[in-house]
């Protein structure tokens, strides 16, 4: 059953992360992706504070961290956005994506994990 959870959570992760891709448009800058790392961050912190907070299954918390969240981010496309970018001479650009991006998403987990306390106290 959890195997059809994920799966099934995977493919409504997929799907929002290919709709964010539609809303935001092509960019010269990988906007999209910087924007679902960020959000999937503060959603794994607080998705995996709020599970264990509310007791949540395991096979609830699985569908929701690996299904959902976990295709919905897009690491693979931030390492070829970052080299797409490097390969067009625009290393500034590749520099500040790489930078923004982790340092958004550790401030996004981080969130993530605080508010979700707050809620659970």
């Amino acid at each position: 059953m959890r195997v059809l959870l994920i799966g099934a959570a995977g493919a409504a992760g997929a799907l929002s992360r290919y709709g964010v891709g539609l809303a935001v448009g092509p960019q010269r800058f990988p906007w999209a992706t910087l924007l679902v790392n960020v959000l999937g961050s503060f959603l794994l912190g607080f998705v995996l504070t709020w599970a264990i907070g509310r007791g949540w299954t395991e096979d609830m918390t699985r569908s929701v961290t690996v299904g959902f969240i976990g295709s919905f981010t897009t690491f693979s496309t931030f390492v070829v956005d970052t080299t797409s970018l490097t390969r067009a001479d625009r290393l500034p650009g590749a520099v500040l994506y790489v930078v923004a991006s982790i340092a958004l998403g550790i401030a996004a987990s981080e969130a993530g994990l605080a508010t979700a306390t707050r809620l659970w106290s």
